[in-house]
């Protein structure tokens, strides 16, 4: 689902906006604007790393004051340096003698999260965010997930009438979170929050949860709406079952509460020799391998082991983790055992996948005989493939366009089809970019070859080479308008 990239908190809420910017992976610059001050969040790759402010109250020295790091005359003394000098208040403490570095640090740090926290607590302000590359001076890395950083600012919330107004109404039925980008998020909750959880159990309405859970209405409601906010809990779809009453769904779970709980027990060598296994392995792994099933594996086989590796590799785990590069691998593991999940989770799909790949599969048949591949036959398999991308079925139809273009390996077309499908497929980028090139060293005078060329090249973010690709494509046919937006694009 997109999200407004400019509006009102009133009408998008702040958590919606980061869980978004999150899952899309964004790199850029969210401010919230309010007559009183300018607030910034600098998000990279998805994550928070550096927050900025104009309230006063939040700058450096007032947070060291506030926190009872300094005292009034050192924060005194400070200021009167940083007007004669110009330098940055906390290299002038450090120099006073005031704090030590790993003061400072951890003053930064302590800073970054306060204004980012209460960013949250505003109830009305207008919001845009900024994509591109964030300023090259935000150099410090908030190791912090997603998760962990809406969890302690959500917390901070104690705005009834917004809490009763931002969450269901309390006869609505919640359930655990049938996404596990949601449910295994990196969030170490409280004995509380784990006591509300382990009531939810998706036939209980908020209200029963609340007199269920022995504690005061506001406490147990606010801990709803933090789990609410964070995914961890949603609504219960509900079916109809006769006139009056209704039903609500099974919830689609197939993990204990203790088990999603649990931490993972791997250390960092272990984790880290697992993802470089699999991410070396990506571009070969078939989506059942991806979620270690076959052909005999029922849907609940298919179910139980995504959800396993979905906790087993979900994105938040890199935080553990010193290496961040780690996080762009796991999110590639993550995305590429979630698509095959969409791929095989439904019965019909997955027989209709191992059909494909039994035919597809087979080795080429003696020349002569009843299976003899011709040109017909690869326009059947291009046929089928096309049939196959449409349904979302990549890797079957990647399958049947690489049969099409070995049994007419001279069809530029097969080529340029198998790259379209190879672009879909995490990791296969390369392998959808050299397609291309066969194709157009088939037909070098084919300007969709060249523009579908340059949108790899844009997916890669490498715009240079894009642009490059769509002046070929304009030079052979100067209305092409692929080529043309695809230019705009790169251009950007």
């Amino acid at each position: 689902m997109e999200l407004p990239l400019k509006g009102n908190i009133t009408e998008t809420s702040l958590v919606r906006i980061l869980v978004f910017l999150n899952r899309k992976r964004k790199t850029g610059t969210l401010s919230l604007v309010t007559p009183q001050w300018t607030k910034k969040m600098y998000v990279h790759f998805g994550d928070v790393v550096f927050a900025s402010s104009t309230y006063e109250d939040d700058r450096l020295g007032e947070m060291l004051l506030k926190a009872g790091k300094i005292s009034v005359e050192q924060y005194d003394r400070s200021v009167e340096v940083l007007k004669s000098s110009g330098k940055r208040q906390g290299a002038i403490l450090v120099e006073l003698g005031y704090l030590t570095p790993k003061d400072l640090f951890w003053g930064v740090k302590y800073q970054v999260k306060e204004i980012i926290q209460s960013m949250f607590l505003a109830e009305d302000a207008s919001y845009v965010f900024d994509e591109g590359d964030i300023p090259p001076q935000e150099v410090i890395t908030l190791k912090m997930s997603m998760g962990n950083l809406i969890y302690e600012a959500v917390k901070r919330i104690d705005n009834w009438t917004r809490i009763r107004n931002e969450m269901p109404d309390t006869s609505s039925v919640l359930r655990l979170s049938s996404d596990p980008l949601s449910l295994f998020q990196d969030i170490e909750l409280s004995s509380q929050d784990k006591k509300i959880l382990s009531l939810i159990d998706g036939t209980k309405t908020i209200k029963e949860v609340i007199e269920s859970s022995w504690m005061g209405s506001f406490e147990a409601l606010k801990i709803l709406y933090v789990l609410w906010s964070l995914g961890i809990v949603e609504p219960a779809p509900a079916s109809a079952k006769g006139e009056g009453e209704m039903e609500t769904e099974e919830p689609e779970m197939h993990m204990s509460l203790d088990d999603i709980l649990q931490p993972h027990p791997d250390e960092d060598e272990v984790l880290m020799k697992k993802i470089e296994t699999v991410y070396g392995q990506i571009d070969s792994l078939s989506p059942p391998d991806l979620l270690e099933i076959d052909e005999d594996s029922d849907g609940e086989d298919v179910k139980r082991n995504y959800y396993r590796l979905a906790k087993e590799f979900h994105p938040d785990r890199y935080f553990t983790v010193r290496d961040d590069s780690v996080k762009a691998k796991l999110t590639a593991v993550f995305d590429a055992i979630t698509k095959a999940y969409t791929l095989l989770k439904d019965d019909r799909n997955r027989a209709a996948y191992f059909r494909s790949r039994a035919v597809t599969g087979k080795k080429p048949a003696a020349a002569g005989t009843e299976a003899e591949e011709t040109p017909a036959k690869a326009e059947d398999l291009l046929r089928r493939g096309i049939e196959e991308f449409k349904r979302g079925n990549y890797w079957g139809a990647a399958d049947d366009f690489r049969w099409a273009a070995k049994i007419t390996p001279e069809g530029g077309i097969y080529w340029n089809y198998l790259s379209l499908a190879l672009s879909k497929i995490p990791g296969r980028l390369k392998d959808a970019e050299e397609a291309l090139l066969t194709a157009i060293s088939l037909e070098p005078l084919n300007v969709d070859f060249r523009a579908n060329l340059g949108l790899i090249y844009l997916k890669a973010g490498m715009k240079k080479r894009a642009a490059g690709c769509f002046d070929r494509a304009l030079a052979i046919d100067p209305k092409n308008e692929k080529a043309l937006k695809g230019m705009q694009q790169a251009s950007q």
